[in-house]
């Protein structure tokens, strides 16, 4: 069996890259957002790196032997990538991104995918927020020219799904596998769009409040279940997965660094003591509401 690949979230700016790295021995690759002023993301910008730093980022986990992949997982551009001016801006920045180096491109668009696998040589990845939870979704973005798909989460616990993927594609498969969305969750493309919107080159919405974060921890805080139904998946059984892929993801790139360390670890060594909650991504904040010892789910299928 191939050696475990770790993807794990970076903040974006060099000094959290040092702490990231001081011992890279456990990751395969760093993942991060590149600027909002070309693509957005699908997540929150807790920094916008320059082209110059993200250059020296590159450089810095190269030495360390470690690979870099730009997010630019916006699941709407409000049809911008399709104008001539938008075409020749982020013809513009992949042509940058493609010279300093970066080693993979995670988009959610199928033009930019087909865009990104006919004409740089940067891998292809699509992103959770292609959806992809059938073998039909996966043969199509393969199709597009992908070189690997990180499976929509939603099917995590559904090998029959999961095999069936695996048996129709010939590139790779990746898993993520701490993401605390609510199981077939019903804000989550509303929730997407906005942050893509909120985090892309604008113009951007004057918004109160984030609605659908605050509606999704109401809803558990009134049923816990919804957390144990959650398709994450624990430290103990990524061994499960293994005959699927040996890639595996960490969401939580708006994280402080000695979080996602924590979460290296416990994915590493495949192996956690505590609360399961210390390591799921999008509801940090029921950590100190609700305990789940991940020992006590040994077992649990």
């Amino acid at each position: 069996m191939p050696a475990m690949k770790l993807y794990v979230p970076h903040v974006g700016h060099m000094e959290g890259l040092q702490e990231l790295l001081a011992d890279p021995s456990k990751i395969h690759s760093v993942y991060m957002a590149g600027s909002p002023d070309y693509i957005g993301t699908g997540r929150t910008n807790l920094s916008a790196p320059t082209m110059e730093s993200i250059a020296e980022q590159t450089e810095y986990a190269h030495e360390k032997g470690v690979k870099i992949d730009m997010v630019l997982n916006s699941s709407c551009m409000g049809g911008q990538q399709l104008t001539p001016e938008g075409y020749r801006a982020i013809g513009w920045y992949l042509d940058r991104l493609n010279d300093i180096g970066i080693d993979s491109l995670t988009v959610a668009d199928p033009y930019l995918i087909e865009m990104i696998a006919h004409e740089y040589d940067m891998e292809t990845v699509v992103s959770v927020l292609s959806f992809v939870d059938s073998p039909q979704k996966a043969e199509f973005y393969e199709g597009l020219g992908a070189d690997t798909i990180v499976v929509d989460p939603v099917v995590n616990r559904d090998f029959g799904k999961l095999e069936a993927i695996k048996d129709v594609t010939s590139g790779n498969l990746k898993l993520l596998v701490n993401e605390a969305c609510l199981y077939q969750c019903p804000f989550r493309y509303a929730h997407f769009n906005f942050f893509s919107h909120a985090n892309g080159p604008g113009p951007k919405p004057n918004v109160i409040d984030d609605y659908y974060y605050y509606k999704c921890l109401s809803l558990r805080i009134r049923n816990p279940g919804q957390i144990i139904k959650s398709p994450w998946i624990r430290p103990e059984d990524l061994s499960e997965y293994k005959h699927i892929t040996d890639m595996f993801k960490i969401g939580g790139r708006t994280h402080f660094v000695e979080w996602i360390l924590n979460n290296v670890n416990a994915y590493y060594n495949e192996s956690y003591e505590g609360n399961l909650l210390d390591l799921l991504d999008s509801i940090k904040d029921l950590k100190d509401t609700f305990y789940v010892a991940n020992r006590d789910l040994e077992g649990c299928h």
